[in-house]
């Protein structure tokens, strides 16, 4: 008998994110032969991307409406709600972002299912049923889990710890699904205000470059900013730096902040206190810039220079625009 997996995309400004095709493939690889992967898609003016979902999975269903273009948790999960009584799935697997975050736990409330979160990798055990691996006591050590009986799953995935799905051979149905607004909805978003973090989402990109508080104040990241534009990379930055109000919390990497798992992460002025690594530590690459030869952040770092960033850093950006040019 087959089962149904399904995918709860997201996108933004009128885009997939690229976590939505990393759930399509973790999806593919928890499932057996014979199962389907599905994709949900809400939102407004969502056709072209639901176009573009199809080239990766089996279905696509998508719910289309104006009042869907910002997250509402009531609103989603009645859209949700409604697909996913249609599909009768045997997995949901969403992104580890703060939709899905909000989303998975009524999803598994919704269909008593178990849920697994911040998943970085699965794999196969010795009678070849899906196990998945999250980090705990912030990423100190790793866990191997598995769904106890046959019932409904949903998982949640680490951005950038999956590669892409690959297109399939042929796209699947693209179907537009009902919506009924719930009729005692509470909440009603009229704005949503997003303050300025750069042109690459922080969470999903892959080069990072952070500064902590030896950039010393606001304009201290202007040297970062540039050296991030020449690689097309995200600004990110301490708790420290934060605290300090050189930079806003909405670039905040570590436990209370935001986790980011790049290819290249590169730390300036950051001490490397065991919350900060606890949000960057599975950066595939990590190259640290500090004055101080004993920072802890040397310890974690794959790279390690001793020097003032301020020194360091326009070197970089200077070679980077040499190289790339």
């Amino acid at each position: 008998m087959s089962h149904t997996f399904v995918v709860i995309a997201e996108a933004r400004g009128g885009k997939l994110r690229q976590v939505s095709l990393e759930a399509v493939h973790a999806a593919r690889l928890a499932k057996e032969d014979g199962d389907r992967v599905a994709a949900v898609l809400i939102g407004s003016q969502a056709a072209s991307m639901a176009e573009e979902l199809a080239a990766y999975a089996d279905e696509v269903r998508v719910v289309d409406r104006p009042e869907l273009e910002a997250y509402n948790p009531e609103a989603y999960g009645a859209a949700v709600f409604g697909v996913l009584d249609a599909l009768n799935p045997q997995a949901v697997f969403l992104g580890h972002t703060a939709v899905g975050r909000d989303l998975a736990p009524m999803i598994a409330a919704r269909l008593d299912a178990g849920q697994i979160s911040d998943v970085v990798a699965i794999e196969r055990d010795g009678a070849g049923e899906p196990a998945y691996v999250r980090p705990l006591y912030a990423g100190k050590a790793f866990e191997t889990k598995k769904f106890a009986g046959g019932g409904p799953r949903v998982v949640t995935i680490r951005p950038n710890n999956f590669p892409a799905a690959e297109p399939l051979p042929a796209p699947g149905t693209v179907v537009q699904a009902d919506y009924a607004a719930p009729p005692d909805l509470r909440t009603v978003v009229k704005d949503v205000v997003r303050k300025a973090s750069g042109a690459v989402d922080l969470t999903e990109a892959r080069i990072v470059v952070s500064g902590g508080r030896g950039v010393k104040s606001a304009d201290g990241f202007k040297p970062l900013e540039e050296l991030a534009a020449v690689l097309n990379a995200a600004v990110g930055a301490s708790r420290g730096a934060c605290d300090a109000g050189y930079c806003d919390y909405a670039l905040q990497i570590g436990q209370t902040g935001k986790v980011v798992t790049p290819e290249l992460y590169i730390a300036c002025g950051i001490s490397g206190a065991i919350q900060h690594l606890a949000g960057m530590s599975r950066s595939r690459v990590i190259v640290a810039i500090n004055k101080d030869p004993e920072a802890p952040i040397f310890k974690v770092a794959d790279y390690g220079i001793v020097g003032d960033l301020f020194e360091v850093v326009p070197l970089l950006t200077e070679e980077f625009k040499k190289a790339l040019a």
